[in-house]
């Protein structure tokens, strides 16, 4: 049985890695691609509608500038080769599903698409349609005119705010890992880890930071960072070895990141948020209040990080420094740090204003 069948899932991501696609010399490794394109054929032929976040431009474009390093030998290098081998990853995308009947669309993204709420929104709706009409929508980050400061970094994050976008329950992160492992799989007597019911310290301190084939830009910190996002989506995700042909139409070996279930929309996108402006800093009676529901307090907060405006994204933190939840900032950070421990009768003075009720609202904050 393959990995969410159309029958029990009506929508999936799909996220191919650049090791997968691209050979080490830079060419296309057609004839693996074109058995992907069949398989997304049969799942649409079910039912299933399939988004597809697509790595490989820098791959593709650094081979035909002929860069040194794969294009990542400076940010102007990889911005140049991903400009270059988008066309080449588009076209070949539509000439793969084409032949299968489907017709492709192309999305290219930014981390402000997702992280903006307007623009998430109509990212999301753009989506909807596309998936709605029968299309494939090929995505892949806008690597061209993204710089470090402004960029996802890696598809796995991409792939799972896509999912959460699309309303999709399976993510498949198809890879050149077969999934997590309690160690480094190169070390001897690895123990393979088919099913993460909860994502934690233990299975965080897991993650191997490399990407075995040098060519991407996601390792496994990525990977369990992507499944945080999706689980909190109420979207399972897999990754899966990509290492065998058509792994989409069979059950390749994986480890299946289990979501509770669903956040509502908005809280969705807070949780899976990724470019927070600040932190703020609580003490255990806040953390226990926030883990019942309860809005944060100036009262309670500790320490303000970071330079925020009010209705900017932060987290909170925990007295362990442990992230908490994410949430709307009520105040700017130079007010908030003015009120950090008072009581609402206390803040008036301080402030020279009539005080908000809470530095972050329950109603616009989401646990994680």
């Amino acid at each position: 049985m393959s990995l969410f069948p159309p029958a029990s899932c009506p929508r999936i991501v799909v996220k191919i890695g650049s090791a997968l696609l691209v050979d080490p010399d830079g060419s296309v490794r057609r004839e693996w691609l074109e058995g992907i394109a069949a398989d997304i054929a049969a799942r649409v032929r079910d039912g299933q509608q399939v988004a597809v976040v697509s790595s490989g431009a820098i791959a593709l474009g650094a081979r035909r500038l002929k860069l040194a390093k794969g294009g990542r030998a400076s940010l102007e290098d990889a911005q140049a080769a991903a400009a270059t081998g988008q066309i080449e990853l588009s076209r070949v995308w539509a000439d793969v599903l084409g032949a299968n009947g489907l017709t492709a669309a192309q999305m290219l993204v930014t981390l402000g698409d997702l992280e903006d709420r307007r623009r998430y929104l109509n990212a999301a709706a753009t989506l909807d349609r596309l998936l709605g009409l029968g299309v494939v929508p090929v995505l892949n980050e806008n690597d061209s005119v993204a710089t470090e400061e402004i960029r996802f970094g890696d598809n796995d994050r991409l792939a799972a705010r896509v999912a959460q976008a699309a309303g999709a329950g399976g993510v498949v992160l198809l890879s050149d890992v077969d999934g997590l492992y309690d160690r480094n799989p190169a070390l001897p007597g690895a123990i393979h880890i088919p099913r993460v019911e909860r994502i934690d310290g233990g299975i965080e301190g897991m993650a191997d930071r490399g990407s075995a084939s040098g060519m991407g830009s996601g390792g496994m910190v990525s990977k369990i960072a992507a499944a945080r996002i999706a689980n909190a989506a109420g979207a399972h995700l897999a990754i899966a070895s990509g290492r065998i042909e058509h792994p989409l139409g069979s059950q390749a070996k994986h480890t299946l990141f289990v979501a509770e279930k669903s956040a509502p929309a908005r809280k969705a996108w807070l949780a899976g948020g990724i470019t927070a402006h600040g932190t703020i800093h609580v003490d255990e009676g806040a953390a226990r209040a926030l883990g019942q529901g309860r809005s944060l307090l100036a009262a309670g907060a500790t320490r303000v990080e970071g330079d925020f405006a009010r209705g900017d994204l932060v987290v909170i933190a925990g007295p362990d420094g442990r992230p908490l939840a994410r949430g709307l900032a009520e105040y700017p950070s130079e007010d908030a740090t003015r009120i950090l421990g008072r009581r609402n009768e206390e803040q008036t003075e301080l402030l020279g204003y009539a005080p908000r009720s809470t530095l972050v609202h329950r109603s616009h904050m989401a646990l994680l």
